[in-house]
């Protein structure tokens, strides 16, 4: 028996559309276009405008929500959530809320990785440790969200994954 197998097996019925492989793919396809935008405004805000790493950081996170949020909207769950301007808020902020605990998730790993142990990494003069810790910090947090954004920004276990219709 599979690993997917046993955990459908203990999965409830209503939790199934997170083992959609195609759905969590296209979640990790928006994930890296998120991942890239977080770490050039990074960067850029921490090369070019000097900010301190964990500001730059927050920076990189909140561009990085805004666009994940939007690429979501439109590709991963199109056929999940009511339509219109306010149910669209609606989502955008319970989306906000729900990656709070991701990027919790993400800064205190960020800070454990550059902050107390003065880890480095240093290629061609240029210290490159805070991209990798980030990198590292979006991967962890990405698993948390991808369940959480699911279950509660776009309520993919009240739909029918076949249909899109609402299940009873």
């Amino acid at each position: 028996m599979s690993v997917e197998d046993r955990v459908r097996r203990r999965l409830p019925d209503r939790f199934e559309p997170l083992l959609s492989g195609a759905q969590f793919g296209q979640f990790i396809s928006v994930g890296v276009v998120g991942a890239v935008a977080d770490t050039a405004v990074l960067a850029l805000a921490s090369f070019l405008f000097g900010l301190s790493d964990l500001w730059a950081k927050a920076a990189g996170v909140e561009v990085a929500i805004l666009v994940m949020f939007l690429l979501n909207e439109r590709w991963t769950f199109p056929d999940h959530g009511a339509i219109g301007y306010r149910p669209f808020l609606m989502r955008l902020g319970k989306s906000h809320l729900v990656r709070s605990g991701g990027v919790g998730v993400q800064l205190a790993i960020f800070w454990a990785l550059v902050g107390p142990y003065g880890i480095e990494l240093s290629i061609a003069g240029i210290e490159l440790w805070f991209v990798v810790a980030s990198l590292l910090s979006i991967g962890i947090a990405t698993v948390i969200n991808y369940v959480f954004e699911s279950l509660f920004t776009w309520q993919v276990q009240t739909f029918e994954s076949s249909t899109g219709e609402p299940s009873d």
